[in-house]
């Protein structure tokens, strides 16, 4: 699994020109599955996230995870994170996972998000055209990946 973490002061996603969910300060997740993605890739990134301290404290520092900052948090499935872009112009996703499975992983990882994460929690829709606004707060984006572990 893949994830794009961005700190946001607020974030919001429209769908069919509705607003659908929105979150307060917090984290938004752009989550990309791999075909061969496994329960421990889920687990493991999800603890990742929500234990990463990329939060300000009181100093400034960036030393708080999600809780401690009392953050909301919002999961877009998004199977262009595992675009290749190797030959050509044109970006293969060979390495997202089918839909079927992908969105399977995606509910799972919400799922396993509200069963570890007290805080507010946002999605959006599954294969659906949204336009996902949001206001970066630092700007502080990080890319994960279960595989690379880095």
């Amino acid at each position: 699994m893949r994830a794009v973490i961005q700190r946001v002061i607020e974030a919001s996603v429209v769908i069919n020109q509705k607003e659908f969910s929105r979150i307060k300060s917090g984290l938004l997740v752009l989550l990309g599955v791999e075909e061969n993605d496994s329960n421990e890739d889920l687990e493991w990134l999800a603890k990742k996230i929500l234990s990463m301290r990329i939060f300000g404290d009181d100093d400034g520092k960036m030393n708080l995870a999600l809780e401690e900052a009392k953050g909301d948090l919002m999961i877009i499935s998004q199977f262009t994170l595992y675009a290749s872009t190797k030959k050509g112009n044109r970006p293969s996703f060979i390495k997202s996972a089918r839909p079927e499975l992908a969105n399977v992983m995606y509910e799972l990882f919400i799922q396993f998000m509200r069963s570890e994460y007290i805080g507010n929690i946002e999605t959006g829709v599954f294969g659906e055209d949204m336009k996902v606004h949001l206001v970066n707060d630092g700007p502080v984006t990080i890319i994960i990946d279960s595989k690379q572990r880095e």
